[in-house]
This record gives structure tokens, C-alpha cells and sequence, in this order.
């Protein structure tokens, strides 16, 4: 069967819903993120190091409170019922944004809110495993297809982030953000099925899971990638602003570039995986990630900058699309441990990112961020090398 027939079968109602809640999140995200850098340098007026500490002190937490909820899921069930809570804690944490401007408030409420919020995207792709496993659809291209429709929100959302923020200012922004939460919670509730969970879900599962050398690999190889990515999304709207002295429309263009070109090479990731197999992809993803920030070392130019984009969407097109997997692979019956791993590998990378960013950008300079972002993604590869086909 072809990529294209594949493609042209009609998804069953809880598809689609499984796509709609993706693709909002996916704008709510969209909206938040690319300007976080500028709205706490700009608005809230704190220096590079206190910009750096706030994606930090997100990604620890985030990582603590992840942990508990998902363990809590995988024991209690009904991970429904946490995604629509996470929904509804993005509509606070919008809000909050929107007429809030002290640095301290959102450091503290502000990232707790941020985490319970981001625990709906491993909760939700947890569920879609489970979903896809029990009506016997291939599990690696549903997920690539719902990762591809986080990509199209990043599309969309960058471009209109940054255009909301400069010609309406941030209210409209984060209030524009809060809408989309709350779409998804109405979408969440009245259509995301309610699935018992796998029997084999259990304590000394997920222990001895992780005593695997190949997780620890995959998880080591992951946060490194996610580490370079995150550095790129800090650094990227201050360094082409302050030190390439480019409009900030530039970086909303940058991001949105490199969303719709990631779609493609997510879905044809999630096809050729059963042919190839998951550790050939990966690889292929670290050498173009590798190849991308070598870019960002050496070229300054507005076109060079846009035509990087394609290698920047190879390596997390294919990251994205098929790495929640490839840990689901690794540990089988056990979808919704294996998916917070993954989702703690991009906080774990956050807080290094956040960490290094913030400090070598203040010590150094934006430019050398990217340096340091090119020796990383070296060392990604080196530890993905050590992880088995799956």
C-alpha cells in the first residue's frame, strides 16, 4: 500500500478528534512559545540571565509534576480526564500571561501552570498509542500523522504570534492562546475516547525498562537533541534582532518554515520506518541537525537563514515523528511510561538549554550559543549511535 492510499483513507470520528485536539494545542503552543524570549525581555524588562532561569526553573518543574501525573495515569487511568484538566490549566496560564507582568508571580505560578498544561501533549499521545494498538492501526504512522499536525499548527501560530504581538501587543496574544485551550477542552470532552489501561502497566516494568542500557542511550541521545532544538528557540529571535539587526517578523517567518517543511519528512518518516527501520531515521536526523547548526555558525544572511530551515525540519521532523516510538518500542505494553520519558527528554533538554543559553549568551554572545548548540548535536549522534534497530 502506498503512502498516498494510506493517506486517502477516511479516519474514523475519534481520529479526527485525536487530530483536532493536536492541532490546537498545537496552536496554543505555537502562539506561546516563539515570543517567550521577547515578551520576558521586552515586557516583563529582565536581563538575558533571568530569561535563561525562567526556561530552567519551567523544564525542572515541568519534569517533577510530569513524573507524578504520569504515574498517577498509568495507576488511577482515565488520562481523558487529565488532558481536559491540563486545557483548562492553559486557559489560567494564558490569562495569567495576558495581565500579569511581574517576573516572580510567573516564575512560580506561572511555570506551574505551564507544566500541568504540558502534560496534555504526553498524556494525548499516550492515549492515541493505547487508542491505535486496540483497533490494530499502525502505531508509527498515527503518531507521525497527529506529530504532523503539531507541525501545521507551528505553521500558523509563529507567523501570527509575533504578528499579533507587534501590531496588538501581547494580551491579544495570550488571550488569542486562551481560546485555543479552551476549543480543545470542549473537543476533549465530548469526543476523546475513555480506554482502560494495558494490565501490564506496572511498577517494576517501568524500573527494570530503565535499567535498559538502550532506553538510557535513547534518552541521553534524545535530551541532547532537544537541548541543541530548545538553545535555537531561546537564542534565535534575540540573536536576529540584537546582534544580526533583522526584523522580528524574521523570526516568526524562520519558524513557520521550518513547521511546514517538518510535515512532510514526519509522515514520510512514520512510512519508511518499517522499511528502514527506526535507527537509520534517527541517525539521519542528528547528521542534518548537525548540519543545521553548523549552518547557523557560519552563515548571517536572511536566505541563508531560510534555507537552513529545510535541514532544521529533517532533523525534528523525524525526531518528533518517530521518537516518541521508538521509546514505545523499547518498552513494550507500558505507552504511557515510555511517552513521559520522551516528554521529559525535551524538559530535561530545556533546562540544560535554558541554563546554557541564558549564560553563555550573557558571558559570550548570541552567535556562540550556536557553537555550543553545533558540539551537542556531535554528541547526540554519538549516543544515538549506541541504540539498537528496533
Amino acid at each position: 500500500m502506498s503512502l498516498l492510499t494510506a493517506a486517502r483513507k477516511r479516519p474514523d470520528p475519534v481520529s479526527l478528534s485525536f487530530l483536532a485536539v493536536t492541532f490546537m494545542t498545537g496552536v496554543a503552543v505555537a502562539l506561546q512559545v516563539p515570543t517567550l524570549s521577547l515578551f520576558l525581555a521586552e515586557e516583563v524588562q529582565v536581563r538575558p540571565f533571568l530569561v535563561g532561569l525562567f526556561y530552567t526553573v519551567n523544564a525542572v518543574i515541568g519534569i517533577l509534576i510530569s513524573q507524578w501525573l504520569g504515574h498517577r495515569s498509568d495507576s488511577k487511568g482515565d488520562r481523558k480526564q487529565l488532558i481536559l484538566r491540563c486545557c483548562f490549566a492553559g486557559i489560567v496560564l494564558s490569562l495569567l500571561f495576558a495581565w500579569n507582568r511581574q517576573y516572580w508571580l510567573l516564575v512560580s505560578l506561572g511555570v506551574v501552570l505551564a507544566s500541568l498544561t504540558a502534560t496534555a501533549s504526553p498524556q494525548l499521545f499516550a492515549l492515541a498509542r493505547e487508542y491505535a494498538d486496540s483497533r490494530n492501526k499502525r502505531a508509527d504512522m498515527f503518531s507521525s500523522v497527529l506529530r504532523a499536525q503539531f507541525s501545521l499548527a507551528w505553521v500558523i501560530g509563529p507567523p501570527a504570534a509575533f504578528a499579533l504581538a507587534i501590531g496588538y501587543g501581547f494580551e491579544v496574544m495570550y488571550l488569542a492562546s486562551a481560546f485555543a485551550y479552551l476549543v480543545c477542552a470542549f473537543v476533549v470532552w465530548r469526543w476523546l475516547p475513555s480506554l482502560p489501561l494495558p494490565k501490564s502497566n506496572g511498577e517494576g516494568a517501568r524500573v527494570s525498562s530503565w535499567k535498559d542500557p538502550s532506553v538510557r542511550a535513547l534518552f541521553i541521545a534524545s535530551t541532547l537533541m532537544w537541548t541543541c532544538n530548545s538553545m535555537y528557540l531561546i537564542n534565535m529571535p534575540l540573536y536576529i534582532t540584537r546582534e544580526l539587526g533583522l526584523e522580528e517578523k524574521l523570526a516568526g517567518i524562520l519558524m513557520g518554515t521550518a513547521a511546514a517543511l517538518e510535515i512532510p519528512f514526519m509522515l514520510l518518516a512514520g512510512y519508511y520506518t518499517r522499511r528502514f527501520g527506526k535507527r537509520p531515521m534517527m541517525l539521519l536526523a542528528v547528521l542534518a541537525g548537525v548540519g543545521f547548526y553548523v549552518g547557523l555558525v557560519t552563515l548571517s544572511s536572511q536566505q541563508a537563514l531560510i534555507g537552513l530551515q529545510l535541514l532544521n525540519a529533517i532533523f525534528i521532523g523525524i525526531v518528533a515523528g518517530i521518537g516518541m516510538s521508538y521509546f514505545q518500542d523499547l518498552m513494550p505494553g507500558r505507552a504511557g511510561v515510555a511517552t513521559t520519558l520522551f516528554a521529559n527528554s525535551i524538559r530535561t533538554g530545556s533546562i540544560m538549554a535554558g541554563a546554557i543559553a541564558g549564560t553563555v549568551a550573557e558571558i559570550w554572545s548570541f552567535h556562540g550559543v550556536f557553537m555550543v548548540a553545533t558540539g551537542l548535536a556531535l554528541a547526540a549522534l554519538a549516543a544515538c549511535w549506541r541504540v539498537p534497530n528496533v
